[in-house]
């Protein structure tokens, strides 16, 4: 079957190999788990945000349906001090097209929250508690569209929060995320995947 992740540098997996990335992870926790074996294809790049991810699919040559559609896009939106109001825009039409990619099957996608990058140490030094706030604000946004569209949502902001305490979970770079932060994200979206892919979940 075939999978297609979208979004940014969480999606791509800055600074971690590609079989690291939580999109290639989460494509071995279901193989795993029984639920079918699935040929990965990402289409993401640090620093985008959601205007950049759809002028990008609007270029690629993609060949839809996919069995599995996966969105985490939204933190370079927050970073550049978008409104929310703009980005409910800017993430619907994103989550439209995921949506379209997917067949026009709203089942068939998974949306994640956004990570709270506040807890990394470039964070820390760019105020800490308004970016968190606004982290909660924007995922507000992605939580509702995701209701309101019918796909499923995966929150893994909490876990992102981890790495405010545990070492080993961030990047050498200190803003991206480690492939045991991309374990966790993974198995807490295996199930939504395997149930996106018409499997039970054992």
């Amino acid at each position: 079957m075939r999978y297609l992740a979208l979004g940014d540098s969480y999606t791509i997996g800055e600074g971690v190999a590609a079989g690291s990335r939580w999109p290639s992870l989460l494509a071995a926790e279901v193989e795993a788990a029984g639920c079918g074996r699935l040929k990965v294809t990402v289409v993401a790049r640090t620093g985008w945000n959601t205007d950049e991810l759809m002028s990008a699919l609007a270029r690629e040559r993609l060949d839809p349906p996919y069995d599995l559609v996966t969105l985490l896009i939204g933190v370079n939106d927050q970073y550049r001090g978008r409104g929310l109001d703009d980005f409910a825009v800017g993430f619907g039409r994103a989550l439209s097209e995921s949506i379209r990619l997917a067949g026009g099957a709203p089942g068939r996608v998974v949306v994640l929250s956004i990570p709270d990058w506040a807890v990394t140490p470039f964070g820390k030094g760019a105020g800490a508690s308004r970016v968190s706030q606004e982290i909660d604000d924007f995922n507000a946004v992605v939580a509702a569209a995701a209701r309101a569209a019918g796909v499923r949502f995966v929150d893994v902001t909490a876990q992102s929060r981890l790495a405010a305490a545990q070492e080993g979970l961030l990047a050498p770079d200190g803003l991206h995320y480690s492939e045991a932060m991309y374990r966790r994200w993974a198995g807490s979206a295996r199930p939504e995947a395997c149930a996106a892919l018409g499997r039970s979940v054992p």
